[in-house]
């Protein structure tokens, strides 16, 4: 006969796959449109000058709405605010595909891009949570679904374009089905709401410092990743001479390496905990970093690019988890460290061509070395996102802020 405790254990994995499905719907909406840029660049017939400054505007549309999420979370409960934020995410797909000119396409695109952060703060609140009450490590592999959504989402998209398939036609219909699917898993999510007496949070506020701290840490981290997603293909093609197949498949090899290693992160950080995980990764990322300067050939390269992913993959799913219990309203922490990471993705890749241009893509890269050896030095910042396990090996509770790592 099954006791309360059984029923609640029952709900908790419930609860974890249905965040895991989230974040993979949320994932597979990225994929779907990176893959149509092209597409949608030759629609509305903006230069490659235009389109730069168009993909600018998801970001800044990310980074100003982000922390309203904790607001309209307190409001509606958060899995009616996951629900209805991530159908807004789901829906916005549609729009860059419809807009004609570069100044319609902007505004699709923040739209596109605040839809997008407001539903990530939320999932990632939520993960957090879900982690919290089953006393173990998840986020690394929820990110790691969202790798895997990335890839489903660009694998239709890249076969929508084989095809030659309308964009408008292909994310209409990818918008529906992903829309229908998101408010399918979000039924299994907790269903958490304020307490009546709680005072709710603000619309715009300041992210404690603790989040900050921790943000610089997960800046590092997306840095590097970012440059090497955008730079890699260019890097060995132009300095190290491979063939244009050769360079395209370091950067798929690259995504694959992320979103392995994101789903089987959660093993190593509870066995090794969140600093001493992020430590070694910042050492291979390091290492990686001088397999990618000093280079003879492509093959060392593309080991150090592997290198690179395999060791930052898991900082930003630790980095949200630390945020989430740095003080006491995860949200606002969670958006502080969403701002960063999006900020960090959007330079990070003019920052290398800027410094490439003045100099070479090898002294580029030797900048994303120095910022993985960051992480080796941050790696403390994130001890507030490890919970402590009981003697017994079984369930425990979050650790409080300035807790040790559990021990292996």
């Amino acid at each position: 006969m099954a006791t309360e405790a059984d029923d609640g254990v029952r709900q908790l994995r419930r609860a974890r796959i249905a965040i895991a499905a989230v974040f993979c719907v949320h994932g597979t909406v990225t994929g779907n449109f990176a893959t149509r840029v092209p597409w949608i660049q030759d629609h509305t017939g903006v230069s490659t000058g235009q389109l730069g400054l168009a993909l600018a505007f998801p970001a800044i549309g990310s980074s100003l709405t982000m922390p309203l999420s904790g607001a309209v979370t307190h409001h509606f409960g958060a899995r009616r605010a996951l629900r209805g934020l991530l159908a807004l995410w789901t829906l916005a797909l549609a729009l860059p595909a419809l807009a004609p000119n570069l100044y319609t396409l902007c505004a699709a695109l923040f739209v596109f891009g605040a839809t997008a952060g407001m539903s990530d703060v939320a999932m990632n609140a939520l993960g957090v949570e879900t982690e919290d009450r089953l006393g173990r490590s998840i986020m690394s592999g929820l990110h790691g679904m969202w790798s895997a959504g990335a890839l489903i989402g660009s694998t239709a998209g890249t076969l929508a374009a084989h095809l030659g398939v309308d964009a408008r036609v292909h994310h209409l219909v990818a918008a529906a089905v992903l829309t229908a699917l998101g408010a399918l898993v979000c039924g299994g999510v907790l269903d958490l709401r304020s307490a009546p007496d709680e005072t709710p949070p603000p619309r715009f506020a300041r992210p404690p410092r603790a989040a900050l701290v921790i943000g610089l840490v997960a800046f590092c981290a997306v840095f590097a990743e970012g440059a090497s997603l955008d730079w890699s293909a260019v890097y060995l093609r132009d300095t190290m001479d491979a063939s244009a197949g050769l360079a395209a498949a370091s950067t798929t090899a690259f995504t694959l390496t992320m979103a392995v290693v994101r789903i089987a992160g959660d093993k190593v950080v509870d066995r090794f905990g969140a600093v001493r995980t992020v430590r070694c990764g910042g050492v291979l990322a390091t290492v990686g970093g001088l397999a990618v300067v000093l280079a003879p050939g492509p093959a060392v390269a593309m080991g150090g690019f592997a290198l690179i992913g395999l060791g930052v993959a898991v900082v930003v799913p630790l980095a949200f988890a630390a945020a989430g219990r740095s003080g006491p309203n995860p949200s606002q922490a969670i958006a502080g460290v969403a701002t960063i990471t999006y900020t960090s993705g959007l330079i990070a890749p003019s920052t290398i061509g800027g410094i490439a241009d003045l100099t070479s893509l090898m002294v580029s890269f030797g900048l994303v070395t120095l910022l993985a050896l960051g992480l080796v030095a941050g790696a403390e910042v994130l001890r507030t996102g490890v919970r402590a396990r009981t003697a017994g090996g079984g369930a425990a509770k979050a650790a409080p802020v300035g807790s040790t790592d559990a021990a292996p």
